[in-house]
């Protein structure tokens, strides 16, 4: 049975829990990383998620961030709360996991703006931390995904009318080129691979009537380690979740591994 591996920045893990409960009932994914849960540690929906047939470990911070990895019938068994290489950072943005014998490292990259500024400044650290403990992973041998919301539109193709991104955080060169070099450290861009050159979001925004002009960016993104890359059998984005009522401005990506 081939694994499916989800990310989805849920946006308020407790205020949109039942968009998340309805969207594991539906779909079912084997692994789920998530991301802005915006809820210290104790106020983590254990029991609710755990009755929906899920094990979880979880990073929590108050009002803000957040991370957690799910797996569907057993236990996440953590192996790292938080990036190397900055013992003072204090943000909730990284979770790291050995499940059903595959490391699945869940992230969520700063925004970054106002571009420039101190935001900026900590997300191209942040990311440069990223590259970092990503090029050790890349030594193991071992499946490793390294999956989130990393706040990055690579290229045009994944961002509508890029000219009005130009000056953004989430589009800046360096950001762009930061993602690029984190890629040809050695990871697969899964989705990318599997669409080519289709345009493909992963967010709408609330306002303007984003989703159903479909003015949207792919920030989202599931990286696989090269033990990964040639059992990638299928992928895509359960936009229909964006729809939803009361929903996160983000949609669910998910992508199939075969097994070994």
């Amino acid at each position: 049975m081939p694994v499916r591996i989800a990310t989805y920045n849920v946006n308020g893990v407790n205020g949109r829990l039942d968009v998340l409960l309805r969207w594991l009932a539906e779909t079912g994914p084997d692994i789920v990383c998530l991301q802005e849960l915006k809820a210290v540690d104790e106020r983590f929906p254990v029991r609710e998620i755990e009755a929906a047939g899920y094990g979880a470990i979880w990073h929590g911070q108050k009002s803000w961030n957040g991370v957690a990895i799910l797996a569907k019938g057993r236990e996440p068994i953590e192996t790292r709360r938080g990036l190397p290489g900055d013992p003072d950072d204090s943000q909730s943005r990284y979770i790291e996991a050995a499940v059903g014998g595959m490391l699945i490292g869940c992230l969520y990259l700063p925004n970054g703006n106002p571009a420039p500024g101190p935001k900026f400044d900590y997300k191209l650290a942040w990311f440069q931390r990223l590259q970092d403990h990503a090029a050790s992973l890349l030594q193991l041998d071992a499946p490793v995904v390294l999956t989130g919301d990393y706040n990055v539109m690579p290229t045009e193709l994944d961002v509508y009318k890029p000219e009005r991104w130009v000056d953004d955080a989430l589009f800046r060169p360096e950001v762009r080129d930061a993602y690029r070099k984190l890629v040809e450290q050695g990871w697969t861009d899964a989705l990318r691979t599997l669409k080519g050159q289709e345009r493909i979001y992963t967010f709408w925004k609330y306002f303007r009537n984003a989703f159903a002009r479909d003015a949207g960016l792919r920030i989202d993104h599931v990286l696989l380690n090269p033990v990964l890359a040639g059992r990638l059998k299928a992928g895509g984005v359960d936009r229909q979740v964006r729809g939803w009522e009361h929903t996160s401005d983000h949609a669910p990506v998910w992508v199939e591994i075969a097994d070994q």
